[in-house]
């Protein structure tokens, strides 16, 4: 995916990024980069930038299964857990068992939604600069593009394809 809206004088200006061969890589490393943007744009909020994509998810969920939610944001369990516990510490979320005994429910708390409140101006900031550096086109194709390479990402391949990858 390569993006070409940026000036030849900004492009001057900034260090080159270097095109790599994989997909994973070029997108794991815009994601660090993107990643530390953000957290430095939210930081006077006191709150993460993992911390703050779960309490906006919760704000748009309401209430939403643990299990969900991993799935939702393609975080594996372990992790999700321990940053889950985190949040519980500090009373932004609840979680109570479903009506399955297994099921554990999340929700915010009213001192969650505060925080979600008072991180959400500098989210909208680090998000504005975000749009702005990649132009209109550039802000559709990438959000488009990232949705559609994790959703294939998560479909299962057909048994021939399968096949293709062993032999």
């Amino acid at each position: 995916m390569y993006i070409q809206l940026m000036k030849q004088s900004q492009l001057d200006s900034q260090k080159e990024i270097v095109s790599l061969p994989c997909a994973c890589a070029n997108l794991r490393r815009a994601a660090r980069i993107v990643s530390q943007q953000y957290e430095h744009k939210i930081r006077p909020a006191g709150i993460k930038g993992t911390q703050f994509t779960l309490l906006q998810t919760l704000s748009i969920a309401a209430t939403i299964s643990q299990g969900q939610l991993s799935d939702l944001l393609g975080i594996d369990s372990t992790t999700l857990t321990r940053t889950l516990a985190l949040l519980r510490k500090k009373s932004w979320i609840t979680a109570k068992r479903g009506k399955d005994r297994r099921e554990i429910r999340l929700a915010l708390t009213a001192e969650g939604k505060r925080k979600y409140q008072k991180a959400l101006p500098y989210w909208q900031s680090a998000q504005t600069q975000l749009r702005r550096a990649l132009g209109e086109a550039g802000w559709k194709q990438i959000m488009e593009s990232t949705i559609f390479a994790a959703a294939m990402s998560r479909a299962k391949p057909s048994v021939p394809e399968r096949n293709r990858e062993i032999s």
